[in-house]
């Protein structure tokens, strides 16, 4: 079942001005109820504006973007409406922390939804723990949290709206390896637990690998590819041409397989191409008996 879908959209910067540019350029896709989507695509592709469109905090030049099947801007006046479905993190969205205390800054979208004050803080707090923030953290201010910590509370806050369509625009950015880890595998268990439609824009092709179900890709302001995950990666020579690449154990998968070795040429994780290549290497290279 679609729950998002965009139909022709565009967007063009500095309209009817000698600095006029098309960002977006007839884009046409559909997020299925429930799935993972990726997006990806080198640095001025369209992916920012592509989905500063999807709830409404840029109104497109032209096209439509749906939520179950209505037009976002049928009525400009419940635009409002649409931010609390589809929920938006900026990339790092710590900057946007403002409350006294991290509590009232997680329930600071719920009680904009019209929750009270109860409801509210038990949204905030059920968010908080599911993003790993101790409950001792929620009385400090923001602002003496560490950066992986603000960087929880602040995804904390939208996901407390508990929308349906939760779009995280490079989460993972500027966090260190493990810090990194920790909150993919919290938004993946989200989407688990949840079940609720997520979009992850990112530049890492390793993370986009181990989470997205498919991947959107795009390039010059179009949608060059939208498909599984998988396939997208086979093609490594078409994205090589849009200055992406594929993520470094898939290419590695590609070479070995280049040499003879029987390993799937999309595969995505390391564990994926251990499982692969264990039992190819024993038949090789059988173990003397001692």
């Amino acid at each position: 079942m679609t729950i998002l879908e965009t139909k022709g959209l565009t967007y063009r910067y500095g309209t009817g001005t000698p600095f006029e540019k098309t960002a977006v350029d007839g884009v046409s896709i559909a997020l299925e109820k429930g799935e993972f989507l990726g997006v990806i695509g080198h640095t001025g592709s369209g992916k920012s504006t592509l989905i500063q469109m999807l709830n409404g905090l840029l109104r497109p030049t032209g096209g439509q973007v749906l939520l179950e099947g209505r037009d976002i801007w049928a009525e400009p006046k419940k635009i409002r409406d649409v931010r609390f479905r589809v929920g938006m993190v900026f990339q790092y969205p710590e900057y946007q922390l403002f409350e006294e205390t991290v509590l009232k800054d997680i329930m600071f979208g719920p009680k904009n939804m019209g929750l009270s004050d109860r409801q509210a803080r038990q949204r905030a707090e059920e968010a908080a723990a599911f993003t790993g923030l101790k409950p001792e953290l929620l009385e400090k201010s923001p602002f003496e949290l560490s950066g992986g910590e603000k960087r929880r509370a602040a995804i904390a806050g939208v996901i407390a709206m508990d929308p349906e369509v939760l779009v995280l625009d490079e989460p993972t950015a500027g966090l260190d390896p493990r810090g990194r880890d920790v909150l993919l595998a919290q938004i993946t268990q989200y989407h688990k637990e949840r079940g609720n439609t997520v979009l992850l824009v990112s530049h890492s092709m390793e993370d986009i690998g181990r989470t997205a179900d498919r991947l959107l890709v795009m390039h010059g302001g179009h949608a060059a590819m939208l498909a599984p995950t998988r396939e997208v990666f086979s093609k490594g020579q078409e994205l090589e041409g849009m200055g992406l690449r594929v993520p470094q154990i898939t290419k590695i998968a590609q070479e070995l397989g280049a040499m003879g070795c029987p390993v799937d040429p999309s595969t995505l994780t390391v564990d994926d191409a251990l499982k692969q290549l264990i039992p190819y290497f024993k038949r090789k290279l059988p173990v003397k008996e001692v």
